[in-house]
């Protein structure tokens, strides 16, 4: 059995207009919703084997912050530009590629790629993961290879909003 962590990145800062998409920071609520389900995931004793992410600012912080709410190695997370500004079809790539010593992946991108992903890899209707989501997926498969469209199943999708009130009015 496998798993897939979906994992949006945390909301991001468009205080700085002239910042290029790809170096756009977090913004408070982001940072503080990373951390919210950072503390989510250590409760569940969630522990990736792995853990896949865009390189760009907000996905990378995300990505650390997550992996050092897990207490994997920071220095372990692979960061690749195939997550950023991508397809369905890169990501099942990549996901189809992934060493089969692995169990359980974190992979964290960007909107609408993420959504699609979720929703093509599980046929269900997620319609919007929205920033900081979580959405888990098992497959009953023994190789990364054998992950196909609609093979996938939803063990959860959670998302700050659920569990907290808005407090930043920064979008």
């Amino acid at each position: 059995m496998k798993k897939i962590y979906l994992i949006r990145h945390a909301k991001s800062s468009w205080k700085d207009e002239t910042l290029d998409d790809f170096m756009r920071p977090l913004n408070a609520r982001g940072k503080r919703d990373v951390l919210f389900m950072g503390k989510r995931l250590k409760m569940f004793d969630v522990l990736p084997c792995a853990i896949y992410a865009s390189p760009a600012k907000r996905s990378e912080k995300t990505a650390k912050e997550l992996a050092k709410a897990v207490e994997f190695n920071k220095k372990k997370i692979i960061y690749t530009k195939k997550l950023y500004d991508s397809t369905f079809e890169t990501y099942l790539s990549l996901i189809q590629s992934i060493d089969d010593h692995c169990n359980d992946v974190f992979i964290i991108g960007h909107n609408p790629t993420i959504t699609e992903v979720g929703e093509r890899l599980s046929g269900a209707i997620l319609s919007n993961i929205p920033t900081c989501a979580i959405v888990c997926l098992r497959f009953d498969v023994e190789h990364f290879h054998e992950i196909t469209e609609e093979s996938g199943h939803i063990l959860f999708f959670d998302y700050p909003k659920k569990h907290l009130k808005e407090t930043s009015q920064e979008s």
